[in-house]
């Protein structure tokens, strides 16, 4: 996952341009993507899909022919969006069009203009403060042009067409934990998924417009969708973050509230800000998508500044949000309902040899105990979730009692 961060870190990504499709053609080394681009002008629910931006280089020259600003260096010295520009002016005039974080004196910001005609420079406060009176040569080689948006998705087939969605945003440059650090998590979890119950669909989109264009593109089957998560900020060093969904009880706040618990974690209620959970829980979709980060958006000083790196990015805090969502999608494969064949009354276990059949387990006290609660709360109205929950049992030790009993033929989905 690391080795993939660092291979797309150098890319100029933007939510249009050759930045996303080469971010994309590399994910595709790893899983299968369907690639679709959307043409400039498509009206997309209230939205309109903008002009293609592409960028090769960029640059502010002092009088001695020092490039003191380069876009080679680092792509978060553009502002994203900028139109071309060639032209010599002096530092009062160049002032205007540069962005610095004065109290990180040392980093770049990053800075975007998507919707609105304009140029910049970002750069260190440091640098800013080195340079001298005097003319210096600008030059910005972009297009702006008719194009496209382009997104990709992976989609693994299940048992049944209801979907399971994990979408990352794919629309920043140069940062490793806010995009990038999402992306490889998301493909490493791609790759762990075999024979699944349900469909999982791995979108990468840039955010915003990118998620709206799949929703208006997928508007007439968006309902298959009954579980999702929003991945961002996948890598940093803080501890795990989830996001409820607006309905704020839908299964998936279950899942990682049951996951989460034997973790060092905060849960956060819906807010309509921050990544595309916002999309996916508009009030006319009002889809059980939540999201998952660790520290969560500028919740950290190196939050859209040249210091999210991939020495930020630690594989171990990757490996862990990995794990946390594998848990979670055991849960989601898993939880089913019941009817329990031999309400009247508790079943004899033993004589149907099912203590005998789970011995050896560490956990077998806590097994036996879980039968009992499947047994009576398998009524066809209470999940194998509901059930876990309410008997504080860890889900996969009720869920091994429940597959017991299905193969003993006490319960039936």
């Amino acid at each position: 996952m690391h080795a993939l961060v660092e291979r797309l870190y150098p890319l100029c990504r933007s939510i249009t341009g050759d930045g996303v499709r080469s971010t994309l053609d590399i994910v595709g080394e790893s899983i299968p993507l369907e690639v679709t681009e959307v043409p400039t002008g498509t009206d997309v629910l209230d939205w309109t899909i903008p002009r293609e931006w592409n960028i090769r280089d960029a640059y502010i020259k002092d009088a001695t022919g020092r490039r003191v600003v380069d876009f080679a260096e680092s792509n978060l010295h553009v502002v994203g969006y900028s139109v071309p520009v060639s032209a010599t002016m002096s530092l009062a005039e160049l002032r205007p069009h540069l962005h610095t974080l004065p109290d990180q004196p040392d980093l770049i910001p990053y800075r975007t203009s998507y919707y609105s005609e304009t140029w910049g420079f970002c750069l260190a406060e440091n640098t800013l403060k080195e340079l001298p009176e005097g003319q210096y040569e600008v030059r910005i080689d972009s297009t702006l042009a008719p194009g496209h948006l382009t997104y990709g998705e992976h989609v693994i087939p299940g048992q049944v067409a209801d979907e399971v969605l994990i979408s990352c945003h794919v629309c920043h440059p140069s940062l490793a934990n806010d995009n990038l650090a999402g992306i490889a998590v998301a493909t490493a979890l791609a790759q762990r998924i075999e024979n699944p119950y349900y469909t999982y669909r791995f979108l990468i989109a840039p955010g915003t417009i990118g998620a709206i264009t799949w929703l208006a593109l997928n508007r007439e089957r968006v309902d298959r969708v009954k579980h999702g998560i929003v991945l961002a900020c996948a890598g940093d060093r803080g501890s795990l973050t989830y996001k409820r969904s607006r309905r704020g009880d839908a299964e998936i706040d279950r899942v990682f509230r049951h996951v989460l618990a034997g973790r060092d974690h905060t849960i956060v209620d819906f807010t309509p800000y921050g990544y595309d959970e916002r999309q996916y829980c508009s009030p006319g979709f009002n889809l059980g998508v939540g999201s998952l980060t660790r520290t969560p958006y500028a919740g950290y000083p190196e939050y859209h500044t040249s210091a999210d790196n991939p020495d930020f990015v630690s594989p171990e805090a990757m490996a862990d949000t990995l794990e946390t969502l594998w848990d979670a999608v055991g849960i989601l494969e898993r939880n089913r309902k019941y009817h329990n064949t031999s309400p009247y009354g508790e079943p004899q276990l033993g004589r149907r040899g099912l203590y005998g059949s789970l011995g050896g387990r560490s956990d077998t006290q806590q097994i036996q105990m879980a039968m009992l609660w499947v047994l009576n709360l398998s009524d066809g109205s209470h999940s194998l979730l509901d059930i876990a929950e309410r008997s504080t049992l860890p889900f996969t030790v009720v869920a091994d009692a429940a597959k017991a009993l299905h193969g003993a033929g006490l319960v039936k989905e």
